[in-house]
């Protein structure tokens, strides 16, 4: 996902993709409920194809029930990925010496090659029956869900949202820590009980055949799954586009829920948003650290590092056919995000995530041909503002605790002012000494760590 100015709204519907570049800020993440490739445990039918999706939107009752769901991919859609990979066809070299025009072709052949043939997208879709899984249809769509409930007694649930280009593959290394924390060093009244949704047009869930689907009614969606999950008392933690999505399920005081974590906080003030946006100078009042921060988001705009969130947000159906088509294509379009700036395409066999953990996600999103439909939650987004914007996001109306988690490698490092002006219960601010942008993905126990810590205070109350 990326961040833009909260100068940067359209005043029209069709004018949401038309943001100048240095008003963005980047944030940014098998069942095949759109292609049957997932299937119930209940029955023979699939996960839900597109008809069938269409038809029960059209059903005056929505189906509430919750039905487990396994991982079943037919291998010809595995040999097909094979092939179009094999018959890739690839442009000229870049003209320079570093990513700064896009995936560098050296590298995403090498990562190609083995995508064609070492890799085992088997060993992904075990890691994933392994799990419980399951699949409620919530407003017409689809949800797909990870449900581990912890063997500790009196674990607090917690609802984590992915974001783009991530998916639930970004999150399975928490599901460990954070349901079993004596495992893992902790302590057994720190456990959670982990809920693990795929949003509305990625991955497993059903993509929307209607517009609507932004931000706000996923939380809504959310609040619904935790109802029918039988929750009462949870708390919510995102990133990415998890992050606006956990801010709103707390500023419209969804049932139950306790407070938020969030590793991608909207806490740009007003005056810096109107900086930002018109490329300067910094507001005079700025402390130091501000001043960095101000400037490293200034640089950052300029670069054109969020070129990518410009087009998804303007014309998510035109980016979607060259990357619904071509395995290779989709690769270079997802590694772009700055996210992965400092990953090695595994050339480091020590680096979180692996190449096999990245192809795992990739694949993920070519199986489910979600290119597309993932994309146009950033079309949903475009008019209502950036997603680090405090005013853009409402802040101020958000009475619920807030925890935040900064890592140093993430593409938006707030400080702990803005912070405090931003949330008016901030509870918990942590400046964490290693991770990036797939925080969960890259340090899965620093971040099951950061979420024990943030939500400790909350597990007390009626």
């Amino acid at each position: 996902m990326t961040l833009q100015s909260s100068q940067c709204t359209a005043r029209a519907h069709a004018r949401r993709g038309l943001l100048h570049a240095a008003c963005l800020l980047v944030s940014g993440s098998c069942l095949f409920p759109s292609f049957s490739y997932g299937q119930p445990t209940t029955d023979g039918s699939s996960g839900g194809s597109s008809v069938a999706q269409a038809s029960t939107q059209a059903a005056a009752a929505e189906d509430r029930s919750i039905r487990p769901f396994k991982v079943r991919v037919p291998q010809a859609a595995l040999d097909e990925l094979r092939r179009r990979l094999a018959g890739t066809r690839w442009p000229d070299k870049e003209t320079v010496a570093d990513p700064s025009q896009g995936a560098q072709l050296a590298r995403l052949q090498g990562l190609v090659r083995y995508w064609g043939s070492g890799y085992d997208w088997r060993k992904a879709e075990a890691q994933l029956n392994a799990l419980p899984q399951f699949m409620t249809r919530i407003d017409g769509v689809d949800v797909h869900f990870i449900h581990v409930r912890s063997r500790h007694g009196n674990a607090l649930p917690v609802v984590i949202t992915h974001g783009w280009p991530g998916s639930v593959i970004e999150l399975l290394k928490v599901v460990g820590p954070l349901t079993d924390p004596t495992a893992y060093g902790g302590r057994a009244d720190d456990a959670f009980d982990v809920i693990i949704p795929s949003i509305p047009g990625y991955g497993f869930s059903g993509k929307p055949t209607g517009t609507g689907w932004d931000p706000d009614h996923i939380a809504r969606a959310w609040a619904e799954l935790m109802q029918r999950l039988g929750y009462t008392r949870y708390v919510a933690q995102g990133g990415d586009w998890g992050a606006p999505i956990s801010g709103a399920m707390a500023r419209q005081g969804a049932p139950g829920l306790l407070g938020i974590h969030l590793n991608l906080p909207a806490t740009v003030p007003p005056d810096v948003g109107v900086a930002l946006a018109t490329g300067g100078p910094a507001p005079s009042a700025l402390s130091e650290k501000e001043r960095a921060v101000f400037d490293a988001l200034l640089t950052y705009g300029k670069r054109g590092h969020s070129a990518y969130f410009v087009m998804m947000t303007a014309r998510p159906q035109t980016v979607g056919y060259g990357i619904t088509d071509s395995p290779a294509g989709l690769a270079a379009w997802m590694l772009v995000h700055p996210g992965f700036a400092q990953w090695t395409y595994g050339e480091d066999p020590t680096q979180a995530p692996t190449k096999d953990q990245v192809l795992d996600n990739i694949t993920l999103y070519w199986l489910t041909k979600s290119a597309a439909s993932s994309g146009r939650l950033y079309w949903e987004n475009g008019a209502r503002g950036s997603v680090i914007s405090a005013a853009a996001q409402k802040t101020a109306e958000i009475s619920l605790p807030v925890a935040i988690t900064v890592f140093p490698e993430d593409v938006y490092r707030p400080p702990e002012t803005w912070a405090r002006r931003a949330y008016r219960d901030l509870n918990y601010f942590h400046e964490v000494d290693k991770g990036g942008h797939f925080a969960a993905w890259e340090q899965p126990e620093l971040f099951s760590d950061e979420l024990r810590a943030a939500f400790r205070p909350l597990r007390t109350g009626p």
